[in-house]
């Protein structure tokens, strides 16, 4: 593994995680009537925690999109994953709650499973699959997903709906990232032109303002121990399945090995929960209302 592309995802993990906490600390003071509109981005703009959050969350993803064009993106996306450290940090330092056995065992759990995945699958690059139909397979299963639970989540706002909308978002978010680096493929290879010829770079836009939408409707609507943690494991998990299928990455696929790829997976999705439902967590709009509509008249 390269030195550069680690230092780079976790660079990247670093301003995405301490991006997201500034984010949701403005997101929850919007209307909640700006619930999956492009108005709540139009309020926001207006809040400088949140203009803040968005430049950390912006150059973390310049940093990933960089490492993505250095090293394979199996290898990125579970470095990325690590982003939910520095938010719970960050979160730490507002909320002066201490790890606590919880705290220790998912930031174990989630480097070892990192850790663990990285070393059993060797991550490597190969020749990218030249098959369109896999390639709209895969995304197609992956935006459809995303389009399905937004919808369920829709009737679900202040429920389950936060949660359904991250992982929608963390969806989009992997393919936006494989995306990216077909796009810095393109460039490489023949330059600006070659990029603005070709799809991909539009569909990363509005993958992009799309995802950005649902996350912060997530934000808005409920504390980040709901949605962070449900973003931070559906983006990898997104990504490695489109690095595997059409991008031409490769693990090892012998039993061993599958089977310490398999433990280390999931040892990074029970780390994540653990983290993101943290106490020191900091809580959204959508909690809020909750509890004013439990208080007696």
């Amino acid at each position: 593994m390269s030195v550069l592309v680690l230092v780079l995802a976790v660079s990247a993990a670093c301003c995405l995680g301490i991006g997201f906490v500034l984010q949701q600390n403005a997101a929850q003071r919007a209307p909640l009537n700006d619930f999956l509109s492009p108005r709540l981005l139009l309020d926001l703009v207006r809040m400088p925690r949140w203009l803040g959050g968005i430049g950390l969350m912006v150059a973390g993803m310049v940093l990933g999109a960089i490492a993505l064009g250095q090293g394979e993106i199996s290898l990125v996306e579970p470095l990325l994953a690590t982003n939910l450290l520095f938010a719970m940090a960050l979160s730490r330092h507002q909320t002066k709650q201490s790890l606590g056995r919880q705290g220790w065992a998912g930031l174990l759990l989630l480097a070892g499973g990192v850790t663990a995945f990285i070393v059993a699958g060797e991550p490597r690059g190969g020749s990218a699959v030249t098959d369109p139909f896999r390639h709209w397979l895969i995304i197609g299963a992956m935006i459809g997903l995303a389009l399905l639970l937004t919808t369920y989540a829709k009737r679900s706002r202040l429920s389950s709906g936060p949660a359904l909308l991250a992982v929608a978002a963390g969806l989009l978010y992997g393919v936006q990232d494989a995306l990216t680096r077909v796009t810095g493929q393109r460039f490489s290879e023949g330059g600006l032109m070659e990029v603005l010829t070709g799809w991909q770079p539009y569909a990363v836009l509005a993958l992009g303002v799309t995802g950005l939408v649902l996350v912060q409707s997530a934000f808005e609507t409920a504390s980040l121990r709901m949605s962070l943690p449900a973003l931070t494991a559906a983006q990898p998990l997104a990504g490695i399945i489109c690095g595997v299928g059409f991008l031409g990455d490769r693990l090892r696929t012998d039993t061993g090995a599958l089977a310490w790829e398999a433990v280390g997976l999931a040892a990074v999705v029970v780390g994540i929960v653990l983290l993101g439902m943290h106490p020191a967590m900091p809580c959204g709009a959508g909690e809020s209302v909750r509890a004013r509509r439990l208080q007696p008249n």
